[in-house]
């Protein structure tokens, strides 16, 4: 019988945020194939975005209580079988269920709760491991979602041309198999001791603390940061910048999602050698230069490329901060990682939600429609623009927010 390491842990966790990046990324793949077999409207799909990322909040918020109480074991194997079941169901109910939609909604929600328990779980399982290169560690997990997003991309949608669209419902079976066989290791996986009950801050003490505080608010500006322009890179392209569809998602968010992965990959095999604080202060100013560059070049190509070079000074924002705040408050347990995936989760969906307003509000705007004629663009082209240049707000509060981050616990203690 196989002996289960520490090592046999990492990986557990790795598939695990591959796991998260196949409940995420892949319905979305499948919106034109539902809309045509199950004749559902673009609003109706939009549902299916809220009814995953909805209970991954919801469960970011009860974990912070209920995940001590169970145990990190259970919570774990409980994530992946919702996972499972989930994706197991989005290929299966559509087809039983005499409402396809409805049947579409149910698998959302099932595998959105899988998925917001992996987030919260992970990062402390890696965190409590032993080894000295926490920050490292750190970003090589958090790559492994970068990695799955692109896996699930590129390996569905040449699964879809070689099998055709009428067997889509293949893709979701399959994938679930992928958490069916993790929820195998992380039965048998070893895990670290919690955090004594004693020791651990309450979500009181934590919200007393005014680190806790700045971190939260990174935690936000890190998810604002990397969704405005992974949502919104695709249609900016085509509208914002003329460029054709195919070149737009393959120098755009799919560049994006890569160079994110190369960026934590590289700080995960290198990072025992880098100060994490100056690498995320330097991926940010460059993630503030994308964004400028992005909105305000006149040169569609170059604007293209930097919203492709954001994926790589975003790169460290999510999982450098975990890092730093694991350093800050080494007593926060479960409650520290749970409170920062939701809002890391809140900044997922504030970020594109505060850029497509604007951009919406700016085509509307009578002043902005005289610029878009003097500058030679489309309302759409100048709303566009506008609403990627708001986005810059989050990664210049990342820039001066880390400056203000203090790491030493002994610099923390005072509230």
């Amino acid at each position: 019988m196989k002996t289960y390491t520490f090592k046999d842990t990492l990986h557990g966790c790795y598939l695990a945020y591959i796991t998260q990046a196949i409940v995420n990324n892949l319905a979305p793949l499948l919106f034109v194939i539902f809309q045509r077999q199950f004749e559902i409207s673009l609003a109706s799909l939009s549902l299916l975005i809220v009814f995953n990322f909805g209970p991954q909040l919801i469960t970011d918020c009860l974990a912070v209580k209920f995940v001590d109480r169970i145990g990190y074991r259970t919570s774990m194997v409980l994530a992946h079988a919702l996972a499972f079941l989930g994706l197991l169901m989005l290929g299966v109910l559509p087809h039983v269920l005499p409402n396809a939609f409805l049947g579409l909604l149910i698998a959302a929600v099932i595998y959105g709760v899988g998925g917001g328990l992996i987030e919260v779980l992970v990062s402390p399982i890696v965190d409590s491991l032993p080894g000295e290169a926490k920050d490292s560690a750190m970003a090589l997990l958090h790559s492994f979602y970068c990695w799955g997003q692109v896996s699930v991309v590129a390996i569905s949608t040449l699964l879809i041309w070689g099998i055709g669209e009428n067997w889509w419902f293949i893709l979701p079976v399959v994938w679930s198999l992928l958490p069916l066989s993790n929820l195998w290791r992380c039965i048998k996986m070893p895990l670290m001791p919690p955090i004594p009950e004693e020791r651990k801050m309450s979500l009181k003490e934590l919200i007393r603390n005014r680190q806790f505080i700045l971190i939260l608010v990174l935690m936000l500006c890190a998810g604002a940061s990397e969704l405005t322009m992974s949502q919104w890179s695709s249609l900016f392209a085509e509208e914002g910048l003329g460029v054709p569809k195919v070149l737009g998602d393959l120098l755009g968010p799919c560049l994006f999602a890569i160079l994110m992965g190369a960026g934590r990959t590289i700080f995960g095999v290198y990072g025992a050698h880098i100060n994490t604080k100056h690498a995320i202060l330097a991926t940010s100013a460059l993630c503030v230069l994308c964004y400028l560059t992005a909105s305000l070049s006149t040169i569609p190509l170059l604007s293209l490329f930097a919203c492709a070079l954001t994926g790589l000074g975003i790169s460290l924002m999510w999982p450098g901060v975990f890092a730093l705040a694991a350093r800050a408050l080494p007593r926060g347990g479960t409650a520290l990682f749970g409170m920062m995936a939701l809002f890391g989760d809140l900044g997922c969906l504030s970020g594109p939600w505060l850029a497509g307003n604007v951009s919406n509000l700016i085509q509307k705007t009578n002043a902005f429609q005289d610029l878009s004629l003097f500058a030679g663009l489309s309302d759409s082209q100048i709303g566009l623009k506008c609403g990627l240049l708001l986005g810059l707000i989050f990664p210049l509060v990342m820039l001066l927010g880390v400056r203000k981050l203090r790491t030493s616990t002994e610099e923390v203690s005072d509230t």
